[in-house]
C-alpha cells in the first residue's frame, strides 16, 4: 500500500498503504453468512477462458486492446533528459518521508529510501486511466485457469537485470516467495491465500492461489519487485542495509548520502523502454529525492531552486508563503490537479489495545472534543472539508439509512452490534467554530460520566479508576499547532493529554510496535479495495507488529464483511459491500476524523513539460512529464 497519495501532508504526517478473533462464538452466524458468500465467489467470464491474456483487471474489463501502443495520458515522443528533483510526496512499506538509513524497502527493518521501487520490474504494470487494470511488463502474457485458481505468466525473453544477466521466471517465483517468508508485515498479510509460485522454465512462471483467495490478491502480486535470484544466493534478503541492490528496472541507484538524498540514474538502454507501458515514462535522466527533518527549512530549500517541484501539503504555506520573487516573475508556477481517487480516511487514531480506549462510549467523547471547524479557519484557511468516511469522496461512502441490499449483509449481525449500523452513519459534530463550544464539550462530559470516567478533583479518571492521560505521538513539529488546540479541549474534560515529539526512526519503531495512545494515520484505498482492507481492519492486522491497523480494529463481523467485499463477483455488489463497512467502522468511533481536499497543490520551478491530459487515478507525475531544455535555458539567463 502506498500512503500519501497527495492528501494534505498536514492530515498524513503519520501519511503509506499493515488479536485474535475475540468473541468469535458470538458471531459466528455471521461469520457463516460471510463464508458462503465466499464460497459462491466465480472468478469473472473473461478470466474463466483460459486464452493468453495481455492484461488483467479484477473484473476483466481492459480498456486497451492486446495492440495498444501506449496509454493515452503519455506523450510517446517527450524527450529524455535532465534531472527532476522533489520531497517525495508517497512511501511505501518501510520507507520515511524524512530520513532513511537503508536501500531494502520490502522488510520491517529499517527505513528505506523513497524511491528504490523505481529500481525493480514488475510482472505487469497499471494503467493509471483505469480503476485496477494492469498491462504485460515482464510478463508479455498470461493464462488464467477456469477457476481463476492458477496464473501462468509467460516472461518476456528480453529481460535483463542491471548487470546483463537474465531475468526468467526462477528469479520472478523465488521473489513472490521470499517476500510471503520474509517481507514487510503489510505484504505478508495481503498474500495470505498465496499458494505458490514455480518457474517450468526460463519463460513460465505458475502462480496458484488458494480458494476463496482476495479478488485483487493476483493484482498485487503481478506489481511485486523481482529480483535477482542469483544475487541473493550470497546475500540475505532480509537485512537492512545500504548495499546497492541488483535491479532491472528503468532506474538504478545513483548517489546518495544516507538521511538527506538519493539520486536515482536513468538506465540509457534499459530493455524495457519500448514496451507500450514504458513508451512515455521514465524521461528524465535523474530522479533525486530530498530529504528534510524540518518542513520549514524544506520550503525554504525549494525557494532557494534546491529542488525543483513541491506538493504542497501545508495550507498555511500554500496560503502566505507563495509570494517570493521566483513566483512573482513566473519562475516558479503554481497548479492545482484534480484528485479523482478516493480520498479515504484521516485523523487521530485511537490505539483501542489500551484498556482506557476499549469503550466505544470514551472513543466517541474524544470526537466530540475536537472542533474542526475553528482548527480549519484558523490553522488551515478554510481549505479543507471534514473527513466523515474511510472511503471519503467516493460513491463506497455510506450515507443515509442503509439500503435493502446493505441490510441484508448486516442482518446477520443484528443484536451483536451497534443499533447504529442499521440507521443514519455516525458523522461528527459541527462546532459553533468558537474553538470550545460549550454544547459540545458539555456532551463530551456527558458521555464519559455514562462510561464511567468520572471526574476527581478536577481531574478526569478512567472507568477502572485511573487517571485519564493521553499522548499524542509525533515526528515533527509542523502539526503541533493542530494538536494543541484538541490537547486544550482535552484539558478542560479533565484529560490529562499531551504531545510527544520524537525523531522519525523512534516514530516508526513506536507506530510499528504499537506504542502510543493516538496517532495520525492517512490512508486511501483504491476505486476496487480488497484484500488491502484487511490490513487496516483485521482482527488479523490488529495483532501484526507493523501493520496498518493503528487502532487495533478486531470485530469478527468487520473481518466478515471484509470477505464480503473480496468475494463481490461485480462492481455494484462491492459498493455495497464498502457501504455496510463503512458502517461498521464509524460506528465504531475508532479515529478523531479530520480533513481531506479532492486536489492535489503543486508548485515548481519552469523547467517542465507535460502531457495534455492527466492520468484519472494519479498525478502522473514524474513518470510521464519530462524536462524541457529551452525552458531550462530561458530560467537560467533569468537567473
Amino acid at each position: 500500500m502506498v500512503v500519501g497519495r497527495g492528501q494534505s501532508r498536514e492530515d498524513r504526517v503519520a501519511f503509506v498503504r499493515e488479536t485474535s478473533r475475540r468473541h468469535v462464538l458470538k458471531l459466528a452466524a455471521g461469520a457463516a453468512a460471510g463464508a458462503a458468500i465466499v464460497r459462491a465467489f466465480k472468478p469473472d467470464v473473461a478470466a474463466a477462458q483460459e486464452a493468453e491474456r495481455h492484461g488483467i483487471s479484477a473484473f476483466g474489463d481492459l480498456k486497451y486492446p492486446a495492440d495498444f501502443p501506449f496509454f493515452e495520458y503519455v506523450d510517446p515522443k517527450a524527450p529524455k533528459g535532465g534531472i527532476f528533483s522533489h520531497i517525495g510526496s508517497s512511501r511505501q512499506f518501510n520507507q520515511s518521508f524524512q530520513t532513511f538509513n537503508s536501500l531494502n524497502s520490502y522488510i520491517l527493518k529499517g527505513d528505506a529510501a523513497q524511491g528504490m521501487e523505481l529500481t525493480f520490474v514488475t510482472l505487469m504494470a497499471r494503467a493509471a486511466d483505469e480503476p485496477d487494470a494492469m498491462y504485460g511488463r515482464a510478463a508479455r502474457s498470461v493464462r488464467i485457469s477456469p477457476d481463476g485458481l492458477t496464473y501462468t505468466f509467460t516472461m518476456r525473453p528480453e529481460a535483463r537485470f542491471h548487470d546483463g544477466s537474465k531475468l526468467t521466471a526462477h528469479d520472478a517465483a523465488w521473489s513472490i516467495a521470499v517476500l510471503k517468508e520474509k517481507g514487510h508485515p503489510i505484504i505478508t498479510q495481503f498474500m495470505r491465500d498465496f499458494l505458490s509460485a514455480e518457474a517450468a522454465g526460463d519463460a513460465t512462471l505458475i502462480v496458484r492461489f488458494r480458494e476463496k483467495r482476495g479478488r485483487d490478491l493476483p493484482l498485487f502480486v503481478a506489481s511485486l519487485p523481482i529480483f535477482s535470484k542469483a544475487y541473493y544466493a550470497k546475500r540475505s534478503f532480509d537485512e537492512s542495509t545500504l548495499d546497492v541492490p541488483l535491479g532491472s528496472g528503468p532506474y538504478k541507484v545513483g548517489r546518495f548520502e544516507a538521511g538527506r538524498y538519493i539520486e536515482y540514474e536513468r538506465i540509457k538502454d534499459w530493455w524495457g523502454a519500448q514496451l507500450p507501458v514504458s513508451i512515455g515514462f521514465n524521461n528524465f535522466d535523474v530522479v533525486r529525492y530530498e530529504f528534510y527533518r524540518d518542513r520549514d527549512v524544506a520550503f525554504e530549500g525549494f525557494t532557494g531552486k534546491n529542488y525543483l517541484f513541491r506538493e504542497e501539503f501545508t495550507s498555511r504555506t500554500w496560503a502566505t508563503r507563495y509570494d517570493f520573487p521566483a513566483v512573482k516573475d513566473g519562475r516558479v508556477k503554481q497548479d492545482v490537479l484534480p484528485d479523482d481517487t478516493p480520498s479515504g480516511a484521516q485523523g487521530w487514531f485511537i490505539n483501542t489495545r489500551h484498556r482506557k480506549f476499549s469503550d466505544p462510549k470514551v472513543r466517541e467523547a474524544l470526537i466530540y472534543a475536537f472542533d474542526f471547524e475553528w482548527t480549519n479557519k484558523n490553522i488551515m484557511y478554510g481549505s479543507y472539508h471534514r473527513t466523515h468516511s474511510v472511503f471519503q469522496n467516493s460513491d463506497m461512502m455510506a450515507m443515509g439509512a442503509p439500503g435493502p441490499d446493505e441490510l441484508a449483509l448486516l442482518e446477520p449481525f443484528r443484536g451483536k452490534v451497534s443499533d447504529e449500523v442499521f440507521g443514519e452513519p455516525f458523522v461528527p459534530p459541527v462546532s459553533d467554530g468558537s474553538g470550545q463550544d460549550r454544547n459540545l464539550l458539555r456532551k463530551s462530559t456527558q458521555i464519559l460520566q455514562s462510561a464511567g470516567c468520572a471526574l476527581k478533583d478536577g481531574k478526569r479518571l478512567t472507568a477502572s479508576g485511573e487517571p485519564f492521560v493521553i499522548e499524542f505521538l509525533l515526528d515533527e513539529p509542523s502539526f503541533k499547532p493542530h494538536h494543541e488546540v484538541y490537547i486544550k479541549n482535552l484539558k478542560l474534560l479533565g484529560i490529562e493529554a499531551s504531545l510527544r515529539i520524537v525523531d522519525p526512526v523512534q516514530y516508526r519503531a513506536r507506530v510499528d510496535g504499537f506504542d502510543f495512545d493516538m496517532v495520525v494515520q492517512r490512508f486511501g484505498f483504491s476505486t476496487t479495495p480488497g484484500d488491502s482492507l484487511r490490513t487496516y481492519f483485521s482482527s488479523q492486522a490488529a495483532a501484526t507488529k507493523g501493520s496498518q491497523n493503528s487502532a487495533g480494529i478486531s470485530d469478527p463481523a468487520i473481518d466478515v464483511l471484509i470477505d464480503r467485499i473480496i468475494a463481490a463477483p461485480n462492481r455494484p455488489t462491492l459498493v455495497t459491500a464498502c457501504k455496510a463497512l463503512d458502517r461498521m467502522i464509524r460506528a465504531g468511533r475508532y479515529w478523531v476524523p479530520h480533513w481531506y481536499k479532492a486536489s492535489h497543490w503543486i508548485a515548481y520551478w519552469d523547467v517542465f513539460n507535460r502531457p495534455p491530459k492527466k492520468p484519472r487515478y494519479a498525478r502522473g507525475i514524474p513518470e510521464t512529464w519530462w524536462y524541457d531544455a529551452d525552458k531550462a535555458a530561458k530560467l537560467e539567463r533569468r537567473g
